[in-house]
């Protein structure tokens, strides 16, 4: 039994975690006692339900049918994890391969039945859509917001137990907050999910709304969305700045008599001033006046 990359990642599922990673391989030639022996048991189809803690919410039914397909020729090669659950099984791990078995009309399907607690269920369902891909970002966002207010975990509980960095659980959990008509867009695959985290940054919903649909319309990367909604925040800084009418005449008066437009602080206590130029001849002129105002002032 090989053990993938990426199975110390489970954040003391210990076990249950192997189990899930380990790539177990049924042989039609074996006899039922040896498939016990190898703890696989087939059971039958009806007798088994979904996860009641699946993360992924939608199948791609092309994707299905294709594993449908070669279920019928091949078989299913690597057996469904469940848990019994009263006189039924659900599924821990494996329910894609679980929905295309019935589309190819198998009766039974192989299994490896662990007694797995209601937390080590959710965990293992997560871990395994996530090390497969297999989430969009807003599954896995509501898979960690579940975390969360189920189990109590903290960001960086959770960060320990998914494999991934506390800014990128943080991160995720704030997709949540953004409004429905953007996480429809990111859960039917017109925004990812680094465009959302983008989105997210910003802080009006209507701007939010504004910038998501150029962002479709335009088919921006997640870099030119960033930009443009740098360049935005910059404008409305600009547009909503109040500035102290004195100050404001202050700097015009310093413009005319230096050459070169003045800039000054928006509070008087403390700052800096800059003085700005756009060529070498002007940045001359502008030395020399101010060096016939340090003259003026000795004399």
């Amino acid at each position: 039994m090989s053990g993938k990359s990426g199975t110390k990642k489970g954040g003391g599922l210990g076990r249950g975690l192997d189990i899930l990673f380990e790539d177990s391989m049924i042989n039609d030639e074996v006899s039922v006692d040896d498939r016990e022996n190898k703890t696989i048991s087939f059971i039958r189809v009806s007798d088994i339900f979904p996860n009641s803690a699946q993360p992924r919410k939608k199948f791609d039914e092309a994707k299905l049918n294709a594993l449908s397909d070669s279920i019928k020729e091949h078989g299913l090669l690597q057996p469904i994890i469940v848990r019994p659950h009263a006189s039924r099984y659900e599924i821990v791990a494996g329910e894609r391969r679980w929905r295309a078995s019935k589309i190819a009309g198998l009766d039974e399907v192989p299994c490896i039945v662990h007694d797995f607690t209601d937390r080590e269920n959710m965990l293992m369902a997560l871990i395994e859509n996530m090390q497969r891909e297999d989430l969009n970002p807003l599954e896995e966002a509501n898979a960690f917001h579940e975390m969360m207010n189920m189990y109590g975990l903290t960001h960086e509980e959770i960060s320990k137990t998914v494999g991934r960095s506390r800014p990128y659980i943080t991160n995720s959990l704030r997709l949540l907050k953004l409004p429905q008509e953007i996480q429809d867009m990111v859960a039917s695959g017109g925004l990812t999910g680094g465009h959302a985290r983008a989105l997210a940054g910003v802080d009006d919903d209507n701007e939010q709304l504004r910038l998501a649909k150029i962002c479709i319309d335009k088919k921006l990367s997640v870099r030119q969305l960033e930009k443009m909604i740098s360049n935005s925040e910059s404008r409305s800084a600009k547009k909503g700045r109040t500035r102290d009418p004195e100050i404001k005449a202050a700097e015009e008066h310093l413009t005319k008599i230096v050459g070169g437009r003045v800039s000054l602080p928006s509070s008087r206590k403390k700052g800096k001033i800059e003085i700005h130029f756009s060529s070498p001849e002007q940045l001359d002129s502008i030395i020399e006046k101010l060096s016939e105002l340090d003259e003026k002032e000795f004399e």
